[in-house]
Order: structure tokens, then sequence, then C-alpha cells
């Protein structure tokens, strides 16, 4: 007869629990919460003057903030996949805005690649590569709405079944995060959220023309109608930018005059912008109280990003995306995970939307497929490494969409210290900027002799990465 051993008894329970707790420390759960539209400088723990996003700074103060985080292709839906894929848009295949549904559900993604090794994942937003709202490869929860959606009682399709949904979209979003965030499940989760904020409703003409500028609203929930009411409006010194040295923005300029479109954001669309980030920080002190009742939250990495800037009128340019100056490809990136990453650090080295994948495959212990253009940020997260990257590539497909786009496609190059902007369809409209000397990108030296050496130098470096 076998007799059980008490030291075994005592030993093998605690082994497992140890073993339990390291893989719950290994492959950690994650939370994406992209926002739509928002600039790096429009919340409270980058300096904004008169915004309140304690939900959103909490992510930072108990995490790390990066100060030089850039997209790689300032337009919504080449981002967004960029963000799932970790590739450039030259190597995804989602070039535009147009409908790009048939190729987007061809993208392999992080949370595909999670959910093969054993993640559950889910999905709930605006996926906006293309109209489809059905679900893409790899989510076992998938929330979506089609298109752009709608800023009030949005249509989603939850797991094949459309449904229509009262309130405003980010209360919804909000709602169905936290409902999927406190379901019980044995294995570790992976969830994206996409705002539709701060995306403007768009308005559709009798010619069936969309305009995401004349008569475009940005509609906050109706509890916030009224915030900030009397702040004043921050604008940052390029808004006196005369473009005397800017051939590119000129043209643009002029054919956006000769439609009657405006060229500076006014002071009521920058509040009502403001005021739809609100219930979007709402919804991340929701999910930290979510994460905390349900002890999750010291196991979960919390990611908050945007997918490219905005501009307020500088260098005269209004309610825009598309351009590679600073405003345009600027974006907030905040990353939360104790096991790795001391609570208040800020990291300068660049950082940019093509590493969010790898960094969530690393941290999960999953190898990143060798054909990503991105790194993993782990190293720059717990301050083993600084500056791995020296360069990223900008890229800008002609649009066909807005007419002050057309023909205007570029291949920009941005490191630490310069910018080099190449027009490929348009003949001496190139630009160089010293970032260091030149930070808001009023004086384009590309002329000027002193900056020759430096400029063979930036075209060698942007063949380099379009080569790649």
């Amino acid at each position: 007869m076998r007799t059980c051993n008490p030291i075994k008894l005592i030993i093998l329970p605690l082994l497992w629990i140890i073993q339990a707790s390291m893989n719950a420390e290994e492959r950690p759960n994650m939370v994406v919460i992209l926002v739509d539209d928002l600039r790096w400088d429009e919340i409270g723990c980058a300096g904004h003057p008169f915004v309140q996003t304690p939900g959103i700074d909490r992510i930072a103060n108990q995490g790390a903030r990066f100060r030089n985080a850039f997209c790689t292709a300032p337009l919504c839906s080449p981002v967004r996949a960029s963000l799932l894929t970790g590739k450039y848009s030259r190597n995804h295949g989602i070039i535009d805005n147009t409908n790009r549904s048939e190729q987007s559900h061809k993208l392999i993604t992080f949370p595909a690649i999670l959910h093969k090794q054993g993640y559950e994942t889910g999905y709930i937003g605006k996926w906006h590569m293309g109209n489809d709202d059905t679900a893409r490869p790899g989510f076992d929860y998938w929330a979506c709405m089609a298109g752009q959606g709608t800023s009030f009682n949005p249509v989603l399709n939850e797991n094949g079944k459309r449904t229509q949904f009262s309130g405003h979209t980010s209360d919804v979003i909000n709602e169905l995060a936290i409902a999927f965030i406190r379901q019980d499940r044995d294995a570790p989760f992976c969830l994206y959220i996409a705002h539709k904020a701060l995306h403007p409703e768009l308005v559709q003409f009798d010619d069936g023309t969309v305009s995401d500028v004349s008569g475009s609203r940005f509609l906050p929930a109706t509890r916030h109608e009224r915030l900030y009411a009397e702040a004043a409006i921050p604008r940052r010194f390029n808004v006196t930018d005369t473009m005397e040295d800017k051939p590119a923005l000129q043209r643009i300029m002029e054919t956006k005059a000769s439609i009657g479109q405006t060229t500076i954001t006014d002071n009521a669309t920058i509040r009502d912008r403001m005021r739809m980030l609100a219930a979007i920080d709402e919804g991340v002190s929701q999910l930290f109280d979510a994460l905390e009742e349900t002890n999750q939250l010291e196991e979960t990495v919390i990611v908050f990003t945007s997918d490219h800037g905005y501009w307020n009128g500088e260098h005269g340019l209004s309610i825009e995306r598309r351009l590679a100056y600073e405003e345009g490809i600027r974006i907030p990136l905040l990353v939360r995970h104790p096991a790795v990453i001391k609570p208040g650090i800020l990291i300068d080295s660049i950082a940019t939307s093509i590493d969010l994948a790898p960094t969530l495959l690393d941290l999960a212990n999953v190898d990143s497929p060798d054909d990503m253009d991105g790194h993993s940020l782990v190293p720059l997260l717990t301050g083993e490494m600084v500056n791995e990257r020296n360069s990223f590539l900008i890229e800008y497909y002609s649009d066909i969409v807005f007419p002050y786009v057309q023909n205007m496609g570029y291949q920009a190059v941005r490191t630490p210290e310069y910018k080099f902007i190449h027009y490929i369809e348009q003949k001496d409209m190139d630009e160089l900027y010293d970032l260091q000397n030149d930070p808001y990108e009023m004086n384009n030296v590309i002329n000027q002799a002193d900056y020759k050496n430096t400029l063979t130098e930036m075209k060698a470096e942007l063949a380099r990465l379009v080569s790649n």
C-alpha cells in the first residue's frame, strides 16, 4: 500500500502556485486603447493647459510616457493596419482610406498571433479599413462599426449580429469593454479598443461625396457639451507660418481656398474635440476599476495611443491629417505594466506605430514574425537600452478622395535632428528641416549650402528605409 509523503503534499501545491504566478507574469493580459485623431499634446500628463484626463494620466503616472512617439503614416486606415501588424504601409498593403475591406481580412495581426498562443482576444469599436463590419481572423469577440460609424446610437456587428445601441458611442464602447474584462476566463486576454472619437460626424452631400471639413461636426456626450466653455485655446507658434518656402503646402492651400475650405481650426471645434475626449477618459477610469475589482490590474498591460495627430491652425492647416509635419505625425504613447515598468518614467527615444505589435508580443513572450518592420520597445521600457531607432519612414500615398491632396504623395524620413520630405509626384517641392534649431518647421533649408551634406545623408537614409 502506497503512502503519501507529507512533504510532497506541501511542496507540490506551492510549486503549482509559483508556476501559476510565473505564467501570469509571463503571459499578461493586454488592453490597447486607440483614440482617433488625438494629438500628442492634448492630454493632461503631456502638459495641456486645461484638458482634464485623470484616467489617462494614471497610465502615465503608473507606467511610462514616450515623449517622442510617432505614426508612420498620418492617415487613419494605413496607420491602423501598421499598429496591428507592425509593418509599414508599403508592406501591409493598406495604403489609403479607400475601401480596403478584402485586404484587411488578410492582415496578420498581433491579436491573431496571440490567439494562436492561447489568448482570448476581443476587438471593440472602429476598424476603418473599409466599410465591412464583419469579424477579422483571430478575434474571439468582435463588436465593430461599419466604416466611420456614428457618434450617437451606433450600430455594431457583435459576433455576427448587428445591433443598434443607445447613447454616445464612446460610452457604448466603454461598456462593452468593461463587460469583456469582467468575464470569467481561464486564459489571458488581449482586448483592442478602437474609439470613434475624436473623429467628427461626417456630412454626406446629395452627390454622394463626403466632407471631413466643411460641415463636419464633433459631437461630445450630452453631459460634456459645456465642458471647457471658458478655457483659452492654446496655439503653437507655427500658426504664423507664411509658407513662403513650402511650395507643396502653398499648392494645397490654394486648392483648399478654391473650394471654400477654412485654413484654421476654430476654438469651438477644438473645445468639442476635447469634450469628446472626456468620455474616453471616463472609460479609462472605469477600466481601471474593473481590473482592480476582478484582481487583474497588476497582471494587465495597458497601452494608450492614437492613430495620428491633428491640425489646430499650424502652418495654416485645419481639420487635417496626411502631411508629415510634427502636428500630423506625433502621437501619445503611454504604457503601464508594473512587472516590467517603473512608475512615472519618461522615455525620449523614438517610438513608432509599427513598434506596438512586436512590443506586445515580446511582453507575452511570443516571437514576432520576421517580416515585421517594427522593434520591441521592451528594452526601453525596462531601461536596458536607449536610442535603438535613429530614423523612421513616413509614407503618404496620393489621396483620390480630396482634391487638395491629389498627386501629393510623399516619402519622408525623420531622425532626432532632421526631417526630409520628398514629394514623389511633384518636382522642386521637397523640404528639409533642422529640428534642433527649428522645432516648429518654419524654415525649409533644402536649398541652403550649409545643409548640402545633411541633405545627401537624409536622401541616402530615406533610400535605405524604402528599400527594406
